[in-house]
C-alpha cells in the first residue's frame, strides 16, 4: 500500500533514488487530482468533506503501522505538529477563499506556490534552480492559467477572498517545507498519518464554526470519501512526502501544477466534461515544460554521478 519507509542510503544509487522520487511525485500529483473529481459528487460541504476524509485516512495509517509493528506514538503527534497545522490551515483558508472570491483567482494564487517554495529552497536549503528550469517552471504555469481560465467563468471577486487564497498558498508551501524537514526524524507513512490526524482535529470544529452539515454521510458519500481517502489521501499524501526526502523540494513543488492537468483529462474521461481547444493547449505546455525539467533533474543526478566516480574510482579506499 506504501512505499518502504527509508530514507535514501548514503552508500549510493542517488541517481535511482532521484529517479523514483520524480516517478512517486508524478504518480502522487495524479491521486491528489482524482480528488477534484470525486469530490463533486459529494453530497457534503468542503469542511465536511475534510473532516471525515482525514479522520479516515489518519486511521487508517495508523492501524496499518499498528500492524506491520510500527505504533504511532506521542513523538509522532509532536513531530508532525507543524505540518499538520499548516495542512489544516490550507484547507481552512482555501476553502473560505472560494466563498469570498471566484475560483479562477483562488486557484490561481494557488499555483503560485512553486515560486514560493523555491524561494525558500534556495534559501533555507541550499538548492540550486537552473535558469533554464525557471524558466520552464514559469512556462508551465502559465499553462495552469490557461487550464483554469478556459474551464471556469466565475466573474466573483474579493480582496478579502484574494488574501485568505495568499494565506492558503503560504500554508500549503509551509506544509511541503514541514515534509521535507521531517526527514531523520519520522518516516514518510509516519508523517502523513501524523498531519492527517492534526488535519481532522483542526478541520472538525472549523466544520460546525461554518454551520456546515457535519451529520453521518450516506452510503453514496461514504464510498466516495473513502475512495478519495485511499486515492488523494492515503496514495497521494503518503507518495509525496516520501518523495520529497529524495527530490529537491522545489521540484515537488513545481509538479503540483499537473493537478489541474489531471483533473481536467480525469473529468473528461469519466465526467465526459469538454476539453476546448484552448485547455488541451495549456496541458500540452505544462506536460511538455515540467517533461524539460524532469530530463534535466535527471541528466544532472547522472553528470553529477559520473563526476564523482571519477574522482572516487571504485574499489578506492578513503583514507584512514
Amino acid at each position: 500500500m506504501t512505499p518502504t519507509d527509508t530514507h535514501p542510503a548514503a552508500s549510493g544509487g542517488e541517481g535511482h533514488e532521484l529517479s523514483a522520487g520524480l516517478a512517486g511525485a508524478a504518480i502522487a500529483v495524479c491521486a491528489w487530482s482524482t480528488g477534484t473529481v470525486l469530490a463533486k459528487g459529494i453530497q457534503m460541504g468542503g469542511l465536511a468533506i475534510g473532516a471525515y476524509r482525514f479522520w479516515m485516512f489518519s486511521l487508517a495509517l495508523i492501524i496499518w503501522m499498528r500492524l506491520r509493528g510500527s505504533p504511532f506514538t506521542i513523538h509522532s503527534v509532536r513531530a508532525t505538529a507543524f505540518g499538520g497545522i499548516a495542512l489544516g490551515a490550507d484547507i481552512a483558508l482555501f476553502f473560505s477563499a472560494v466563498k469570498n472570491t471566484s475560483i479562477v483567482n483562488a486557484t490561481i494564487i494557488g499555483s503560485l506556490q512553486p515560486i514560493l517554495v523555491g524561494v525558500i529552497a534556495a534559501r533555507f536549503f541550499g538548492e540550486k534552480i537552473r535558469g533554464l528550469d525557471a524558466i520552464w517552471s514559469l512556462v508551465a504555469l502559465a499553462g495552469v492559467v490557461v487550464i483554469i481560465t478556459t474551464a471556469t467563468s466565475d466573474d466573483v471577486s474579493n480582496i478579502k477572498g484574494d488574501l485568505l487564497a495568499v494565506g492558503a498558498m503560504f500554508a500549503w508551501s509551509a506544509y511541503f517545507v514541514a515534509s521535507k524537514q521531517s526527514k531523520g526524524k519520522v518516516t514518510p507513512t509516519e508523517f502523513t498519518a501524523g498531519t492527517a490526524l492534526w488535519t481532522a482535529l483542526i478541520v472538525t470544529p472549523l466544520g460546525f464554526a461554518f454551520g456546515q452539515d457535519m451529520t453521518w454521510p450516506t452510503w453514496t458519500n461514504w464510498g466516495l470519501l473513502a475512495a478519495m481517502s485511499i486515492g488523494s489521501g492515503i496514495i497521494g499524501h503518503v507518495l509525496m512526502n516520501w518523495s520529497l526526502v529524495r527530490i529537491p523540494l522545489w521540484v515537488g513543488s513545481t509538479f503540483t501544477l499537473l493537478i489541474p492537468v489531471f483533473s481536467a483529462i480525469i473529468a473528461w474521461v469519466f465526467l465526459d466534461e469538454v476539453i476546448v481547444f484552448r485547455q488541451a493547449l495549456g496541458i500540452g505546455v505544462v506536460i511538455g515544460s515540467l517533461a524539460v525539467i524532469v530530463r534535466g533533474q535527471s541528466a544532472a543526478a547522472k553528470s553529477a554521478a559520473a563526476h564523482r566516480e571519477v574522482l572516487s574510482p571504485a574499489g578506492s579506499e578513503d583514507p584512514a
